[in-house]
């Protein structure tokens, strides 16, 4: 089905970003960046860097019956897939709805299948063509090779929007806090948008320089016709190896300071801080909990717990929580008993997410959900859609949304202080000077 040739590359550095660059032309594009020099203490790494372009056949659906045309449409394939799963996919998955604000109007799901992919690992990149299509391999291996980089990226000043007010949003957190003393919920990632409208931007700029001062594992650029995703997201949602199952959700967020002794400090601060490893500690339950319904029995195995791993914007705790699968279950149907993931939530999780909606003005969309690809062989591997810019060409609508975990430790105003910096990274992309 596929005509798979491995080349050597001498300069990975510059491949890669004419690969980059030659992506653009294509009306389905995905762009999968490990940022694997920043990146070397990540666990469970795939490949260093993935493009995929030019969808032969794709599957788009709302909410409805979703994850069951997801199945229909994955293992009949039986061929490399690169997608999303949107957060109001959980409308399918539970009794729930979705009624607030969408500026956006992507779909709830969105897979292809690419004529073209490039593989990068170390020196070596794999190119894997469609039949139909292989004799252009070496004309494009060729162009990509001569594509001139414009290395001028514009500045942008893109004035931004707060969907919620800062009086707001503290008010809406006392209202979460309220719900948690009644003990309707125990955690809650609560979320709020900021947006610009009626600006055109270059998505393709805009994703090059969030990605370079952020240097994440899971960076994405993504296009399909209007509808772009510009992801520097730290945080893996679900991968699947064989029969072993991975998750890694990220719970407590500290910044980081060019000064070498605060920084160090508030890593230690992050490490012991209650709080934080608190709401750790409940996703993980969370996850545990998710990762059981089609784990093997006694196979789901906390291998981290509250580890701090180092970003150039932020130190995050992190932790790794692992199952096996039989060899018949199904990979979506793994998929649709974990998702919207813990970490994006809250617990427990249907009363979070119902508390969410009434609480949040925006909705979510492919916020909070989540990017990836499966392999021919039913295995995948899928980030958290978090510190991302979404953006719609045709209505020129631009958005991206921070949150945080309100516990009954939370304090309104610090909380605000932590979506704040984790808003950085995109408050620095659209409004340089």
């Amino acid at each position: 089905m596929r005509t798979n040739i491995s080349k050597y590359i001498t300069n990975v550095a510059l491949f890669k970003e004419q690969l980059l660059y030659w992506s653009k032309q294509f009306r389905e594009v995905i762009v999968l960046d490990s940022n694997i020099e920043n990146n070397e203490n990540q666990l469970y790494k795939s490949y260093d860097f993935v493009v995929a372009v030019e969808a032969f056949t794709s599957i788009q659906t709302d909410f409805e019956k979703a994850f069951e045309d997801l199945y229909q449409y994955q293992s009949k394939a039986n061929d490399w897939l690169f997608g999303y799963l949107s957060y109001d996919l959980k409308n399918d998955v539970e009794h729930l709805n979705s009624q607030n604000f969408d500026g956006l109007h992507f779909p709830d799901l969105y897979f292809f299948q690419p004529k073209k992919i490039f593989f990068i690992k170390g020196n070596e990149v794999e190119i894997q063509y469609l039949n139909m299509c292989d004799d252009e391999v070496e004309y494009d291996f060729d162009e990509i090779q001569n594509v001139i980089i414009q290395s001028n990226i514009s500045s942008q000043n893109i004035e931004i929007n707060q969907r919620i007010s800062k009086e707001n949003y503290l008010k809406k957190v006392e209202k979460m806090l309220s719900h948690i003393h009644r003990g309707d919920i125990y955690e809650a990632n609560f979320c709020m948008e900021f947006f610009a409208e009626d600006r055109s931007v270059e998505p393709f700029e805009i994703y090059q320089k969030l990605n370079q001062i952020s240097n994440p594992p899971f960076a994405v650029f993504f296009k399909k016709n209007q509808h772009y995703l510009l992801s520097a997201s730290p945080e893996r949602y679900l991968k699947k190896e064989g029969e072993k199952v991975i998750s890694q959700p990220i719970k407590g967020t500290a910044k980081r300071s060019f000064d070498i002794e605060i920084d160090d400090q508030n890593k230690i601060e992050l490490e012991n801080n209650p709080k934080e490893r608190s709401e750790n500690i409940m996703i993980v339950d969370l996850v545990r909990n998710d990762l059981s319904h089609t784990a093997t029995k006694g196979s789901v195995q906390v291998e981290e717990l509250c580890k701090i791993y180092s970003f150039k914007q932020v130190h995050q705790m992190i932790s790794t929580i692992t199952s096996t699968v039989n060899h018949t279950t199904s990979p979506i149907e793994i998929l649709r008993t974990t998702f919207p993931m813990g970490s994006m939530t809250g617990a427990p999780k249907i009363s979070a997410m119902q508390i969410i909606e009434e609480l949040e003005e925006t909705k979510r969309g492919l916020y909070s959900g989540a990017v990836g690809y499966f392999t021919p062989n039913g295995d995948f591997d899928f980030n958290v859609v978090i510190r991302s810019i979404l953006y719609n060409s045709d209505n020129q609508y631009l958005s991206f949304s921070v949150g945080s975990a309100i516990t009954s430790e939370a304090i309104p105003e610090k909380e605000y202080e932590e979506c704040l910096l984790k808003a950085k990274a995109m408050f620095e992309v659209l409004q340089a000077n």
